[in-house]
């Protein structure tokens, strides 16, 4: 900063010069004093120099309003809405987010570099402050067979190649604990490096926090959160579409370690994105389970960015970044302006910005299967079989033992990326679809397809139907009701966000015409139960895998 710039924006601060923008008469929101205080807000050069009584060269009524810091989400992942990330943006600046802490390792598993190289390219240009972590688990797990794999040099070549802004959540718990060679090493990449370690306590996470670790967003309980926190780590508090943890862990909040807790989505889909929003989702139903207004505001906004270190930015404050919203609601529900570096970016739930999009040459056709048939699928159920049990709200399983294939669905994993013919099969409890089968190229985190259904013909004309481009689709009694091509890495579609929203709605439709189990989100679960570093037990192309035994021989 220059001088010039220095004496400009106190002659403004000082009301000696007219600021370039004033937000007159608003509720403003103190997120260090926690209280709202009544005054103008002068903004010049991007960044906000007072609040108090000022004049502006543009000038906004603020009267019976509020303004607050715009939000941040601390760990998300683009790929999960299934649109492009700038068609994302587009969506989610709107409702309130100016920062994200994007970790693009759905598509870095399926197609390395590339897919890196894609989403940073896709994002360029865009008001925001999009935070890309360089994933630090491709494959999440060394049993995982993805498209790509990612070792320590490649993960300290692509940071300082694409100037990366941390380390994204290390998975591989039982590497970190047992030291392996090339996890540590990833772990000396970069200063911030952030965690995933459901359900890891006492010595073990004291192993895994001494690897400089320094967040976790797979707390499920009050004492899973006190743990984490009285050890110093920041708790991601996250409401995704599936997995949502908000309603339990606000109870683990009080003043005392409100600081150490930050909001996250983690995974969304767009008909939430799209109805609900993020962030403000996640205030609103804080506030609705007995938090402070301004507590979940302060959660949303200056949490996250000082525990990631960005200065000067979360606040409305005197040097602070001018990243803020104007809302009628202390809750944020009808965000009517948001504003980025002191410029108006969005207006009544519309985005004043546009992004040419990223050429999408190199992350399509990422489909490749060995040939198979119905019979391939087939599994034989044994009475007194390990099965997984899946529940609503959470992409935890547990590991249960069936005395009858009644209410079973048959799942299978099946390899995509280099037509291995690798095929996994397991029985899954709490799905109760019947009368077909839904299939899908997106399956956290090595992204092979996912097909569950009540009979195997069914199954095979799913998985068949998705091509060489991929995507999500149902099949009813032999024939295909509905499906959401995701043509780029066979996660995201390069069609426009309203596009996309329209064929997944009828896509839910149409799955909507048979029985499953109504408690749950189908898609989003069945992409999480291959993921094998979250427990009990989970299914990857070679069979069911016990995660807490962390090995193929379940004995429940």
């Amino acid at each position: 900063m220059t001088v010039g710039e220095i004496t400009n924006r106190i002659d403004v601060a000082m009301g000696r010069k007219e600021a370039d923008l004033v937000i007159k008469n608003a509720s403003v929101v103190d997120v260090f004093n926690g209280r709202i205080i009544k005054g103008d807000v002068a903004v010049t050069d991007g960044v906000i120099v007072g609040v108090g009584e000022y004049s502006g060269k543009s000038e906004v009524n603020g009267a019976n309003k509020y303004v607050m810091p715009s939000f941040y989400d601390a760990h998300l992942h683009f790929e999960s809405v299934m649109v492009r990330p700038s068609e994302y943006l587009k969506l989610a600046l709107p409702k309130g987010v100016t920062a994200f802490n994007a970790d693009p390792h759905e598509i870095a598993n399926v197609c390395g570099e590339k897919g890196i190289a894609f989403m940073i390219a896709d994002t360029e240009g865009v008001p925001a402050d999009v935070h890309f972590m360089m994933p630090s688990c491709v494959p999440s797990a060394p049993e995982d067979h993805a498209g790509c794999v990612l070792n320590a040099s490649d993960v300290r070549r692509i940071t300082e190649k694409y100037g990366l802004f941390g380390l994204g959540e290390m998975m591989n718990f039982p590497g970190v604990v047992n030291c392996d060679p090339d996890v540590i090493e990833k772990l000396t990449v970069s200063e911030v490096s952030d965690g995933h370690a459901p359900r890891v306590s006492g010595n073990a996470l004291n192993g895994y926090l001494s690897g400089n670790i320094i967040s976790d967003h797979e707390c499920e309980s009050v004492e899973e959160a006190l743990e984490k926190v009285g050890k110093g780590m920041y708790v991601l508090i996250r409401e995704g579409s599936q997995t949502k943890n908000l309603k339990t862990l606000i109870k683990a909040v009080n003043k005392t370690n409100l600081r150490r807790f930050l909001f996250c989505t983690d995974d969304r889909n767009i008909e939430d994105l799209t109805a609900q929003g993020t962030i403000a989702n996640n205030i609103r139903l804080a506030v609705e389970n007995g938090m402070d207004a301004i507590d979940a505001i302060t959660i949303a906004t200056l949490n996250a960015y000082e525990a990631y270190g960005v200065k000067k930015h979360g606040a409305i404050a005197p040097g602070y970044r001018a990243n803020f919203l104007v809302t009628a609601d202390l809750t944020a529900q009808k965000v009517e302006q948001v504003y980025y570096h002191g410029k108006l970016i969005a207006e009544n739930g519309k985005p004043l910005f546009d992004l040419p999009p990223a050429s999408i040459d190199g992350v399509t056709n990422t489909v490749n299967v060995k040939p198979f048939t119905a019979k391939d699928l087939e599994f034989p159920f044994e009475k007194g079989m390990t099965v997984m049990r899946v529940m609503s709200d959470t992409v935890v399983t547990e590991a249960v033992k069936a005395q009858s294939k009644d209410g079973l669905n048959l799942m299978c994993c099946i390899e995509r990326h280099h037509a291995t013919g690798s095929i996994g099969h397991c029985y899954v409890d709490g799905f109760h679809l019947k009368g077909g089968a839904i299939a899908q190229t997106v399956g956290h985190d090595a992204h092979n397809i996912t097909v569950l259904g009540d009979n195997t013909e069914d199954m095979a004309i799913a998985v068949n139907s998705l091509g060489k481009a991929g995507g999500l689709v149902v099949v009813k009694n032999g024939e295909v009701i509905g499906k959401l091509t995701l043509d780029i890495a066979g996660l995201m579609s390069s069609a426009p966000a309203q596009e996309s929203l329209e064929t997944r709605a009828l896509l839910t439709k149409a799955l909507g015409e048979m029985e499953y189990n109504k408690e749950i989100e189908p898609f989003m679960l069945l992409s999480f139960l291959t993921l094998i570093v979250i427990p009990d037990v989970k299914l990857n192309h070679k069979g069911l895998f016990s995660v807490t035994k962390w090995d193929y021989e379940y004995i429940g």
